[in-house]
């Protein structure tokens, strides 16, 4: 006959709810009771590079900064005529949908500064990213870190894919769980598909 353990059950699980994996104490003596190779399967990840409350601070004041000289700048401007990004393009790319008859001049000067004040916000967050890893080169990695941190770029997230290494760390950063070996990683939010009626 077994001796009764003396540790209680595990939590059940709520559906929906991130899990672990294991969940924490489920596994307390693996290694111990003869299972060597529990350690190494869930082994917890290295811990995040430690990035400190001045930089963050410094990352969040340079945007102010900038949104400030972008709207001085907005203020300041009379002539329309100058752009940085074609027009031509702009048109082309409004005209691809189909239901896009007609396009006042207007327009495509609109965009061309949206789409010129879009890059600038997102190199300079990619920017700060690139000087928390104290790097002076931005990178495809800085870009992708830029959006993950940033709620109003999720709509990138598909877009700009990541490396599975860099997703762990950014997991761990965002405090979500790590996955084990052959599972899939718990999403922090759940998505779900509403069929249309």
């Amino acid at each position: 006959m077994e001796p009764k353990s003396t540790t209680p059950p595990p939590p059940v699980p709520v559906l929906g709810a991130p899990v672990g994996y294991p969940p924490p104490g489920v596994y307390p003596g693996a290694a111990a009771a003869g299972y060597p190779h529990a350690p190494a399967l869930y082994a917890p990840p290295p811990p995040p590079p430690a990035v400190s409350a001045a930089s963050q601070q410094a990352a969040a004041q340079q945007l102010q900064v900038f949104w400030a000289d972008q709207y001085r700048e907005i203020e300041a401007t009379t002539d329309f005529k100058n752009h940085n990004l074609p027009l031509a393009r702009i048109k082309k790319i409004m005209k691809a949908d189909e239901d896009v008859r007609m396009i006042a001049a207007e327009a495509p000067v609109v965009f061309a500064r949206a789409c010129e004040m879009f890059i600038l916000e997102l190199t300079h967050r990619g920017w700060a990213h690139a000087e928390e890893n104290k790097r002076r080169t931005l990178q495809k990695s800085d870009i992708a870190a830029a959006i993950a941190r940033t709620e109003v770029f999720d709509f990138l997230v598909d877009i700009v894919p990541r490396d599975e290494a860099k997703d762990a760390e950014a997991a761990v950063a965002a405090g979500m769980p790590h996955p084990s070996a052959g599972m899939p990683a718990a999403d922090g939010m759940g998505y779900y598909y509403v069929p249309q009626q």
